[in-house]
């Protein structure tokens, strides 16, 4: 069998998981008891046969979250060649899966290289691995000779939340030709379709050799082709990150590959999926896929619940109980709190776009934000101060900046901080402090082996973010 290149597809925004979910920390990203669902899905394909580094395609804002959870994995850094490490190709913006994949098949192709190309979403559960590698297996003996798959999952009920894939009833070796798609029907129509006997659930996965691939993309979608095709040819290296040029990958037509290739080419076919499968893209999906006690609650956290049943209860940062509660779902975090009875966890998108609506930071970022040299978490913030917790990690240091609006003191609590304020360079332990006045260009630095951690007060007219000018940056952040 041939080499199997992973695509690792990581733009999806989360909206229906919120207030977990944040716009600049998407639900891939979430830890989840230690581990994210990138991780997860980094870690599945990589235990495949064959299988190479993985492209990671991903949203530029998402790009260092991403970087430092394949450098975890020893997956970035110190590599000789493209296949030897993980690939992250950055999208400026969104335009869907079909040109983000047209991307992942342009730099498969380097080298001269044709592999079997295996497009994963980045927040699905799925298990157990060796169900997993079966259906790979199956659908990677089509996908050589040519045939461009789908991985379709065996449906349990008329969901009207999934797109289906109708096929032809007889197999060729396991696989179906595809005769049509039919995107998120009416329940009606859902019932009809499972009567039938020979549909799909639409997993959103994938596996062709990219060269077959962008071969069908510039029959029917040759707008797109040359776009990306273009893009990819006027690319740039920062860092770890392969940047395709911005203003052709923009002129790409935005569109999924189901209908800019699957719906049209006659070379389409569905491999069942074997394994447990789960589209974790709301509350009920988590309560679903969740262990349970026996009054079919599932809790995560510090959590009390007395007389209640069929509950979802998720605390991030502090105690939460629950007296006589049925079918509800709480989700808690440090800044933001969500409560819904089950069944209407399809309208959280509606409640975070009325929270944009009225410009509310929490539909963006968390109290805990996460940044390449490490983190930083609002403690206390009042119309002219606040009170921030950093985090610095070995060896890694926040850009050289100064700041029009406002001053800092910062007090190191944990670690040794090397500190430049304009052309004074000093070196504080634990204990000790240092005052940054406002306009003076300054810079931390962590020299030492363990996490720096230091508490900084920040006083003046304005403090937001967008106060900050980099005169020099390790990460290419303007």
């Amino acid at each position: 069998m041939s080499d199997i290149r992973p695509v690792i597809l990581c733009g999806g925004s989360g909206t229906r998981l919120w207030p977990l979910s944040r716009g600049l920390y998407p639900k891939q990203f979430m830890d989840l008891d230690g581990s994210t669902l990138f991780e997860e899905t980094i870690k599945r394909a990589m235990k495949l046969p064959g299988s190479q580094k993985p492209l990671i395609v991903c949203n530029q804002e998402h790009r260092f979250l991403a970087a430092s959870l394949l450098q975890k994995h020893g997956l970035l850094g110190g590599a000789s060649s493209q296949t030897d490490k993980a690939a992250i190709l950055l999208e400026p913006e969104g335009r869907n899966t079909a040109p983000a994949i047209a991307m992942a098949a342009f730099a498969a192709m380097e080298d001269g290289e044709d592999p079997l190309l295996l497009v994963l979403a980045s927040d699905h559960s799925i298990n157990p691995q060796d169900e997993f590698e079966k259906s790979v297996l199956l659908a990677a003996s089509a996908a050589e000779n040519g045939k461009l798959l789908t991985f379709g999952i065996r449906p349990e009920g008329p969901e009207t939340g999934y797109g289906y894939i109708i096929h032809e009833e007889r197999s060729d070796s396991g696989v179906f030709r595809i005769e049509s798609f039919v995107e998120k029907p009416e329940k009606s129509r859902a019932e009809e379709l499972l009567s039938g006997g020979r549909c799909f659930w639409n997993s959103g996965m994938f596996m062709f050799r990219p060269s077959v691939f962008l071969a069908e993309l510039e029959k029917f979608s040759p707008d797109m082709y040359e776009a990306v095709k273009k893009a990819w040819a006027g690319r740039c290296v920062d860092l770890d990150f392969i940047r395709p040029e911005s203003e052709a990958f923009l002129s790409s037509p935005s569109n999924s590959i189901d209908y800019a290739v699957m719906e049209h080419t006659s070379n389409g076919y569905v491999a069942p999926f074997f394994a447990r499968w789960h589209d974790l893209g709301s509350w009920e999906s988590f309560y679903e896929t969740s262990a349970k006690d026996d009054n079919a609650n599932s809790t995560n956290g510090d959590v009390l619940l007395m007389d209640s049943s069929g509950c979802y209860v998720h605390s991030a940062s502090r105690l939460v109980a629950g007296i006589g509660l049925k079918d509800l779902m709480v989700v808690e975090t440090p800044d933001a709190m969500l409560l819904l009875p089950k069944g209407r966890g399809q309208d959280v998108k509606k409640l975070l776009d009325e929270l944009k609506s009225r410009g509310r930071a929490e539909t963006s970022t968390h109290l805990k934000v996460y940044r390449p040299w490490g983190s930083y978490e609002t403690l206390v913030l009042a119309p002219r101060f606040q009170v921030k917790r950093i985090i610095v990690k070995p060896g890694a240091s926040l850009s050289l900046q100064m700041h029009h609006h406002r001053a800092e003191h910062w007090v190191v609590v944990c670690g040794t901080a090397q500190v430049l304020v304009d052309e004074r360079e000093q070196v504080l332990s634990e204990n000790m402090s240092v005052y940054i006045p406002l306009g003076a260009k300054h810079r931390l630095v962590n020299p030492g082996h363990i996490d720096l951690e230091i508490i900084e007060i920040q006083s003046g007219s304005y403090l937001g973010e967008d106060d900050i000018v980099r005169f020099e940056d390790n990460y290419g952040r303007s």
